[in-house]
């Protein structure tokens, strides 16, 4: 007879093994032998998707996750719903029988109405992880906060500004956070001292970051185009990109998309940041070579980052505006890139602005080790070459390599 190598392994990685196999699957091991009986029902980590489906037409989705729950042994550590119509009455009762096994990672993505969490959920103090889309989030009065919760992922969430300050507040270990769309309010402020990553996406008018001095990992995308547009034309002291940098100074890859660089325009920017970025090696940015303010609040960024060691430019396009002080190879601009090593141009159309930019960095980047260029679908990226391989370049190691899309 031969060896049965896979049941004397250690339990923990035999529970590695089932907990990658789809439910239905890891549930038919309980055949194999007497050994084997109870192993899926003792799994830490449970995950109901698209795959959970009986072969009997009146079992339901609910009836399977009902029948796992109730033969379910020891702890659930894991429990993931990622499906697109959902009862409210089936999730209530799920989230409430967790709420009584120690919970630590919860994640809920579903397509139909917004789902009222209840409150019981608020009461799991182990949860480490909370994951939640399309849902109305309404902690009770008497929530004072999850103590050991290190991790948000909230996708088109509704709640009310107040609510979702002091919940980012009440979560003192909290070191990972995600909107995606959770535009219920305009006005953004988080207070996390311990957050170290930090990801929003959204039409928020104004973002405040308060005690979030060791934040590391930051990306921002902001939508709302006619409102930024607008606050240009009003007069203001203070500068958008001084104050959200001013809350960053241990930041090492920053991710401006969209219209952030818009936002980060607003109020009255310096040449250079007071205080500068000294451990940000890696910059993503959304910009429009054409505009003259999203050029200049670049170049500020560009000048306060000199550990820089990553820049990956996304073009946004824009109608060009011609005149002196608008060139990127104009002597004001000068900055210099000591450290930075790679760069990518993402979607140039062979517009004047956005060739000199492009050589504008080859002529300042002295170590320089790879540059990416990538024109718009439509512009042969043979045509940009003829016009850039003649740029003087500062790195005698530079490769320059130019891709269609």
């Amino acid at each position: 007879m031969e060896l049965d190598r896979i049941s004397n392994l250690p339990s923990g990685i035999i529970e590695i093994i089932l907990s990658c196999l789809p439910m239905k699957d890891a549930a038919k091991t309980s055949v194999l032998s007497s050994q084997w009986r109870y192993k899926a029902a003792m799994l830490q980590h449970l995950v109901f998707d698209y795959q959970c489906r009986s072969a009997h037409n009146d079992t339901t989705f609910a009836d399977i996750v009902d029948h796992v729950l109730l033969a379910h042994i020891g702890p659930i550590h894991k429990f993931k719903l990622f499906r697109a119509h959902l009862a409210s009455k089936d999730i209530d009762r799920w989230i409430l029988h967790l709420s009584r096994n120690s919970i630590k990672e919860f994640i809920l993505h579903h397509q139909q109405k917004r789902y009222k969490i209840p409150s019981c959920l608020f009461s799991c103090q182990d949860i480490i992880s909370l994951e939640l889309s399309r849902c109305l989030l309404q902690p009770p009065s008497t929530f004072k906060g999850f103590r050991s919760l290190k991790s948000f992922y909230f996708e088109s969430v509704i709640f009310a500004q107040d609510e979702f300050e002091h919940l980012i507040s009440c979560c003192p270990l909290l070191e990972s956070l995600t909107l995606v769309y959770c535009d219920s309010f305009s006005h953004l402020m988080i207070d996390a001292p311990n957050l170290k990553f930090l990801d929003v996406r959204g039409s928020f008018k104004d973002v405040l970051l308060v005690n979030t001095s060791n934040l590391v990992d930051v990306s921002i995308g902001l939508e709302d185009f006619e409102f930024y547009v607008s606050q240009r034309l009003v007069s203001a002291s203070s500068s958008n990109l001084v104050e959200i940098l001013s809350s960053l100074p241990q930041v090492q890859r920053l991710d401006f998309y969209c219209c952030s660089l818009m936002y980060l325009a607003i109020g009255a920017l310096p040449v250079k940041l007071p205080r500068p970025c000294l451990h940000l090696n890696c910059l993503h940015i959304t910009l429009s070579l054409t505009s003259l303010e999203d050029s200049l609040t670049a170049l500020c960024l560009f000048r306060s980052c000199p550990a820089l060691q990553e820049l990956k430019v996304q073009v946004f396009p824009g109608q060009e505006v011609v005149g002196k002080g608008n060139s990127w190879l104009d002597d004001n601009r000068r900055c210099s890139f000591n450290q930075l090593q790679y760069v990518f141009v993402n979607d140039i159309r062979d517009v004047k602005a956005e060739l000199d930019f492009i050589r504008y960095l080859l002529l300042n980047s002295p170590v320089l080790e790879r540059m990416t260029v990538q024109p718009v679908p439509g512009v042969e990226s043979s045509k940009l070459e003829k016009k850039l391989l003649r740029s003087m370049c500062a790195s005698v190691h530079a490769k320059i390599i130019f891709q269609d899309q």
